[in-house]
């Protein structure tokens, strides 16, 4: 496919993609709000089915003590014949309900604010127009593109991941429509994240008639923060942060409770588990003697390490967005998303293939809308030159 008649098929409809991107951010879609999050997929879910695809959508059933979440859905638009594309976008933000209200969707010239923006309601529906723009171009030349939207990414994708996992071996490759950088580069490697919560046991007394009777919870967590601390220059790209510390009761009682919280990120698969291997050696011996520790680590993102798979896939996306007329990079980046899943799970996968956007998570975030037309076009020609 030529990717500048691509541009040619995208430019007019810049203006319906920006009113469609300002009802997505109108919509309170957090992780633990279901029923936004189900708003948005009754929009995509729409879509799809305007689009001629199969419709898979598959409620949560939480167990015992979980919150519920949103619906996933599953979306596949046969072709005939060709690559089988894996397209995966989430609908839910960070945001608690009435964020949008506070702060609406707005334009300021050529940029556009409001919560979920950029993570990722852009990207969410930069796919949609991206495949709607295939099938105008009349470009069938796949086999399968299959599109997930992920109603759990925010908090890790419990829900989602597993189904991610399974689809995406399936698949030649994965794109992931995260947004682009802030300076507009995609992403080719991301570490992955274990975390670690960590419960020390210890022994109440009162702190100044007889102390000596006390195992104090929170001295055995103080040591093991300098310890895990000090593990940031041990390795290449590893990094070790105590997040949280909450234990103690009373300043007059020797506290017999404290807990951490850890985040562990590596960029590679081996120095994740040489990582993991040292926090579980520097928690198995609390400081204090009598303190107990119960640890309990989620490994929820293995690291997406860029194989010379990956590697291709970002050469072709170079060499279309020369042709669309920018220059384009790919990156590394310590933050996780469903990218890490897919490429862990074999599939060669790009990722920030949404429009130009930043400041996620915060008050400020932001698309770059000048950015719209030229990505739109640069991921229909990914898919139509995998």
């Amino acid at each position: 496919m030529d990717v500048q008649a691509l541009r040619d098929l995208v430019a007019p409809r810049e203006e319906e993609f920006v009113e469609a991107l300002g009802e997505l951010v109108a919509i309170d879609s957090g992780s633990f709000t279901p029923d936004g999050v189900n708003a948005v997929a009754d929009r995509c879910e729409a879509r799809m089915r305007a689009g001629g695809w199969e419709v898979e959508r598959r409620p949560h059933e939480p167990g015992p003590g979980e919150p519920q979440l949103g619906d996933l859905l599953i979306g596949r638009l046969r072709g005939d014949g060709g690559p089988r594309i894996l397209l995966v976008g989430h609908m839910d933000t960070v945001f608690d309900p009435g964020t949008a209200a506070e702060r609406p969707f707005r334009v300021d010239r050529r940029t556009a604010y409001g919560p979920g923006v950029s993570d990722m309601k852009g990207g969410l529906l930069l796919g949609w127009f991206a495949v709607e723009t295939l099938q105008r171009a009349g470009f069938s030349s796949f086999e399968q593109i299959t599109y997930v939207c992920n109603p759990d990414e925010e908090i890790g994708s419990p829900f989602s991941a597993p189904v991610i996992r399974a689809l995406a071996p399936e698949h030649d490759a994965a794109f992931v429509l995260e947004s682009a950088r802030a300076n507009g580069d995609i992403v080719s490697a991301r570490k992955g994240v274990t975390d670690y919560a960590v419960a020390f046991e210890g022994r109440a007394a009162h702190a100044g008639v007889e102390p000596e009777k006390g195992r104090s919870a929170v001295l055995a967590a103080a040591h093991a923060t300098v310890a895990l601390q000090a593990l940031n220059d041990r390795w290449p790209g590893v990094t070790v942060n105590v997040g949280v510390i909450r234990g103690g009761t009373r300043p007059n009682v020797v506290p017999a409770a404290c807990e951490l919280q850890i985040d562990v990120r590596a960029p590679t698969e081996d120095l994740l588990a040489t990582a993991e291997q040292e926090v579980d050696r520097l928690l198995a011996t609390p400081a204090v003697e009598d303190v107990r520790v119960h640890v309990r680590a989620n490994a929820w993102h293995r690291p997406m390490e860029k194989t010379e798979a990956t590697a291709r896939l970002a050469r072709i996306a170079t060499r279309l967005a020369e042709e669309l007329g920018f220059t384009l990079r790919d990156a590394a980046t310590g933050g996780a998303s469903d990218a890490n899943t897919t490429s862990a799970a074999g599939t060669p996968t790009l990722d920030g293939l949404g429009p130009v956007g930043g400041d996620d998570h915060s008050p400020s975030e932001w698309i770059d809308l000048g950015s719209i037309v030229p990505r739109t076009a640069l991921l229909a020609g990914l898919i139509a030159n995998v």
